[in-house]
């Protein structure tokens, strides 16, 4: 009921209309009532033999308002009525929604029925908790991933970026995460991403039982980029909802590198000057925007987000890998070679961090990373004069226990699609690698 209430509430007595002045590209002015629009505001191209357009003011020039589509505009032309709709984009989302999949609108792909609406509408655009209300982060997470759980702890309410090129199996860990991690709700963005990857994650990867608690939001590549950035606010607006109801939320996002182009797509048609590698100034003020609203909440819920960024031509400072490095509270390499010979996850641990690492693993096991570590960076050191023969064995001690332990630890870091490891069998398989014994399972950090 008061979902409804809050809907009549928005509908306007009068209704307000303009005219299709131009369009240039994707860009369609609007000419009329510009004082009754403002930006993000919803207009409706009606066309008089097919369904109308739905379209958001993104800018204004001159006495028009500058509108962008989330679909094709076939069949739109000059002078076409064009109805203003809300100024507020929300949608009411409820525990219903868990076990479905919708798209950028907030409206059901899955042949299911409508979607039953909650009583409380949530903004598209919200602003995350302020920073001194925001609770800490809290204990370990299990990921179910041995390389991510020893080496790259997360905690929950942390925020991680998954860095990787294309084909590097950044898609398969983030199924991997999907599957084995212990969350109460589970909210997967796949934005801008291929189409025929949706049944095969649903289907294969979530399951009938990891999708009850889940809800997937779909925006693939073929769809309009207005269409690809609003998908990643709904991710992040379905994940508040259940974070403030308590609820420790996994937030999986495949990828911010594609809400990004979306966005640098919508800046370039509104006439931003481009920057480096055609990236407009709004793509780097709407990034902090995005990510920020993952994390602790100011009760007891959390959203600990996950978001893949695709690092074009393997340049892992690109511009936007760069940025989202600095935002997160973390980064997960993933590297072609390792790929290429045949080890997934494609995880280079050196080269990954987690910042809240130090504080969440036990006394007992820190010693033990550092040294597994320590004989893999020997390794990585020494690695091409091994690999000519040019070392000999007794030249030094370390890499030749480096060179000893490469098998073990390369076996350990690798895992199938369907095994999971929790942090206890991580931390106990490690330590007896090692040939550490004296290591007390009391001792280790609880979730």
């Amino acid at each position: 009921m008061l979902a409804l209430t809050e809907e009549i509430a928005d509908l306007s007595v009068t209704s307000i209309s303009g005219k299709v002045a131009a369009i240039r590209g994707l860009m369609i002015e609007v000419a009329g009532p510009v004082h009754a629009m403002s930006i993000g505001s919803r207009v409706e191209i009606i066309l008089p033999m097919a369904p109308s357009i739905s379209c958001e003011v993104v800018g204004f020039r001159g006495d028009v308002a500058q509108c962008m589509p989330f679909g094709s505009l076939q069949g739109v032309r000059l002078g076409c009525r064009v109805n203003v709709k809300s100024s507020v984009q929300s949608v009411f989302p409820s525990h219903a929604w868990l076990g479905r999949v919708v798209n950028a609108m907030g409206e059901p792909l899955d042949g299911k029925g409508p979607l039953e609406k909650g009583p409380q509408a949530v903004p598209l655009r919200n602003t995350p908790p302020a920073a001194h209300t925001r609770n800490r982060v809290g204990g370990p997470l299990d990921l179910g991933i041995r390389a991510l759980n020893t080496f790259i702890t997360c905690c929950r309410g942390q925020r991680m970026g998954i860095f990787a090129g294309s084909g590097v199996g950044k898609s398969v860990l983030l199924s991997m995460l999907a599957r084995n991690t212990a969350s109460d709700v589970s909210v997967v963005g796949l934005i801008g991403e291929r189409g025929r990857e949706v049944q095969e994650f649903i289907e294969d990867d979530l399951g009938p039982e990891g999708l009850a608690r889940s809800v997937i939001v779909v925006a693939t590549s073929d769809e309009a980029a207005l269409a690809r950035r609003q998908a990643a606010y709904l991710t992040l607006s379905l994940s508040e909802y259940f974070r403030d109801q308590g609820n420790d939320v996994l937030c999986l996002m495949d990828s911010v590198t594609r809400f990004a182009m979306a966005q640098r797509e919508i800046g370039l048609s509104t006439g931003e000057p481009p920057t480096t590698k055609g990236y407009t100034p709004t793509v780097f003020t709407e990034l902090p925007r995005l990510l920020e609203r993952a994390g602790p909440g100011t009760n007891n819920g959390s959203i600990t987000g996950l978001f893949t960024v695709l690092v074009e031509g393997d340049d892992h400072n690109e511009p936007i890998a760069d940025a989202v490095r600095a935002i997160l509270d973390g980064h997960i390499v993933m590297e072609r070679g390792i790929a290429e010979r045949g080890r997934f996850p494609a995880i280079n641990v050196l080269r990954s961090v987690s910042r809240t690492m130090p504080d969440c693993v036990a006394e007992t096991y820190r010693e033990t990373i550092i040294r597994a570590r320590e004989s893999m960076a020997v390794y990585e050191d020494m690695e091409e004069l091994i690999r000519l023969g040019a070392y000999r064995k007794g030249s030094d001690p370390l890499v030749d226990r480096a060179i000893e332990l490469r098998p073990d630890l390369e076996a350990f870091l690798g895992q199938t699609k369907k095994d999971h490891t929790t942090i206890e069998e991580g931390y106990q398989r490690l330590a007896g690698i090692l040939g550490d014994t004296g290591n007390d399972q009391n001792d280790l950090p609880q979730p």
